[in-house]
C-alpha cells in the first residue's frame, strides 16, 4: 500500500469466517478489500469445500477458490471438536463480526449460534447467511445458488421465449447474498458505535435474489401478469436489445426519443424515425418485431468495432458483445487497476479482478493473496493475543 493512502476504511476490524463455498466468502473477501482482518476458518483436512472445485488447478490451488478467497488469513480448526469450538470462541472474544453461512439451526447445534457467541462478546455483529432464511418453510432447504436462481424467479425471465430457462453465467445468487451481507454489517458497525451492541444480521439467498426482481415484480403487482423470459429484449424500451453485426454482437441502448433519432441518422436510416410506427417510445414497443426486423439486416453489414466506433462517435449508447479474456484484458480495466496481482506461495502470481470500490481516487491496494489451508496460525493466535491451547 502507498505511503500516501489513508488507511483503509474498515482497517482494524476483525472479522472471523467460518463460511465456505461463495456466499459467505465473497462476502468476507470484500471486507478484506476495505481493510478488514479476515481469518477464516477451515475444516482441517481438505479445508473449505471450494479448494477441491475444478479443474483449473494454479499451482495446485483451484481458481475457483482463490477467485473469492483474497485479503484472509487462514487457520484450521474442526467445529465438532471441543478444542475447535473452543478456539472460536476465545478469537471471538476479540472479534467484531462472525460470518456463517451453515443451514439454520446448526451453528446453533455446534454452541455457535448469536445467542451464545453473543455471551463471549455483546458487540459482535454476527451473520448468518443461507438459502432460504431461518424461517417459513423452506428454511432447511441446501441453498445452491442454481436452486435459488429458479426458485427465486430469475431464469423464468432469463433466456429466450422459445427457449428453456436459463441461469445467468455467474453465481449471481451467491454474489448478490454476499454483497447485501456485507453492506449489512457494514451498516451494523456504524449502528454499533452509538450504543456498543452487536446486532444478528440475516441474509437468505431466495430473498436477495427476489430484491432484484425489481420492475419485472413491478410489472406482476400493477398488471397481475408474470413477465416470461424475453431473450434480450427490454420489456418497455425498444431498440434497447442485442444485435449481430458482421464478426459478432453488439448491444444498442436508444431509451429515448433523443437517441432514437440519432441512432437513425448514424444507422444511415433516417426514413425510420420518420415512420410512424416507431415515432414513440411506446410505439416502438407495441411495434418490436417490426422496428427489430427493420434494424437486423442493416447492422449486419459492418463490423462490431465499427459499430461500436460510429455509434459512439453519434452519441448513442452502444457496447460490444465482449469474451471474459477480452474483459480481463480491457484496456479500462488495466488502465485503472482493476486487474489486480498477487504472490501466491504455490500458484505463484495470481491475477483477479479488484472490488470496485475506490476511495479518493486511489486504484485498489495490492491484496494479500489467498491463503493456504492453516497457513497463518501462530500468526493469527498472536496477532489476535489468543493462547494457542490445544490443538483444534
Amino acid at each position: 500500500m502507498n505511503a500516501d493512502r489513508n488507511p483503509a476504511p474498515l482497517a482494524g476490524i476483525k472479522v472471523l469466517d467460518v463460511s465456505r463455498v461463495v456466499s459467505g466468502p465473497f462476502c468476507t473477501m470484500v471486507l478484506g478489500d476495505l481493510g478488514a482482518d479476515v481469518v477464516k476458518i477451515e475444516e482441517p483436512t481438505h479445508g473449505d469445500e471450494s479448494r477441491s472445485y475444478g479443474p483449473p488447478f494454479q499451482g495446485g490451488e483451484s481458481a475457483y477458490f482463490l477467485s473469492v478467497n483474497r485479503n484472509k488469513r487462514s487457520i484450521a480448526a474442526d467445529l465438532r471438536t471441543s478444542a475447535g469450538r473452543d478456539l472460536i470462541c476465545r478469537l471471538v472474544k476479540v472479534a467484531d463480526v462472525f460470518v456463517e453461512n451453515f443451514r439454520p439451526g446448526t451453528a446453533e447445534r455446534l454452541g455457535l449460534g448469536f445467542d451464545a457467541l453473543h455471551q463471549h462478546n455483546g458487540g459482535l455483529i454476527y451473520c448468518s447467511i443461507s438459502g432460504f432464511g431461518r424461517n417459513g418453510p423452506d428454511a432447511q432447504r441446501p441453498g445452491y445458488d442454481l436452486i435459488v436462481q429458479g426458485e427465486a424467479g430469475l431464469m423464468e425471465i432469463t433466456g429466450h421465449p422459445d427457449g428453456p430457462p436459463t441461469k445467468v453465467g455467474t453465481s449471481i445468487a451467491d454474489l448478490v447474498t454476499g454483497l447485501y451481507a456485507a453492506q449489512a454489517i457494514t451498516a451494523a458497525l456504524v449502528g454499533r458505535r452509538s450504543d456498543g451492541v452487536g446486532r444478528h444480521v440475516e441474509i437468505a439467498m431466495a430473498d436477495a435474489v427476489a430484491s432484484l426482481l425489481t420492475f419485472n415484480a413491478g410489472i406482476y403487482f400493477a398488471t397481475g401478469d408474470s413477465p416470461t423470459r424475453r431473450g434480450n429484449a427490454h420489456p418497455t424500451i425498444s431498440p434497447y436489445e442485442t444485435f449481430q453485426a458482421a464478426d459478432g454482437w453488439l448491444n444498442v441502448g436508444v431509451a429515448n426519443d433523443k437517441f432514437w433519432a440519432l441512432f437513425c441518422d448514424a444507422i444511415g436510416c433516417p426514413g425510420l424515425a420518420a415512420d410512424p410506427r416507431f415515432a414513440a417510445p411506446a410505439s416502438r414497443v407495441r411495434h418490436r418485431t417490426e422496428l427489430v426486423a427493420a434494424l437486423a439486416p442493416v447492422l449486419r453489414r459492418r463490423t462490431r468495432d465499427d459499430w461500436v466506433s460510429i455509434l459512439g462517435a453519434a452519441g448513442v449508447p452502444c457496447g460490444a458483445i465482449r469474451t471474459v479474456a477480452e474483459v480481463c484484458t480491457a484496456p479500462q480495466l488495466t488502465t485503472r487497476g482493476m486487474v489486480l496481482h498477487g504472490e501466491h506461495p504455490t500458484a505463484g502470481d495470481i491475477r483477479a479482478i479488484a472490488t470496485p470500490f475506490r476511495f479518493d481516487d486511489q486504484p485498489p491496494a495490492a491484496p494479500r493473496p489467498p491463503p493456504l489451508l492453516d497457513q497463518h496460525r501462530d500468526e493469527i493466535l498472536r496477532d489476535w493475543s489468543i493462547a494457542s491451547g490445544a490443538r483444534s
